[in-house]
């Protein structure tokens, strides 16, 4: 099993970035986060890079559900969404919560990860 999910549309970075956005909403996820890596790579380092963005995406009842039940499980939160422009469009890719929880003993957490990952699925399959 891959550690995301990913899909590829024909669209431009903008347009895919609100696909993704009201997809997400539906599914009740919130953008937290946002990270323009080539913007970045730019200022920081002189670097042209390809149109590259993370979202930090956050649902807060399932947020709080996990952090109840494991706490060290900000680690690996928020759930990025990551955006790429590639030769046919922009490439979609979620993490995979269920494989963010394999090496966590914990059963109800891996129960949470399994409802994110339909959520998380939806949104890719509703772009």
């Amino acid at each position: 099993m891959k550690y995301y999910i990913n899909k590829t549309i024909n669209a431009d970075l903008e347009t895919a970035t609100e696909l993704v956005k009201e997809e997400l909403q539906k599914e009740g996820f919130g953008i937290v986060t946002q990270f323009d890596v080539n913007k970045a790579l730019k200022e920081k380092l002189d670097v042209d890079f390809r149109q590259y963005r993370i979202l930090g995406a956050c649902n807060p009842a399932f947020a709080l559900r996990s952090i109840n039940t494991e706490d060290k499980i900000g680690t690996i939160l928020p759930c990025n969404v990551m955006l790429q422009e590639i030769d046919n469009g922009v490439e979609i890719a979620i993490i995979n919560p269920k494989q963010m929880v394999v090496d966590i003993d914990n059963a109800e957490m891996k129960a949470i990860a399994h409802e994110i990952f339909d959520k998380m699925q939806n949104v890719i399959s509703n772009i």
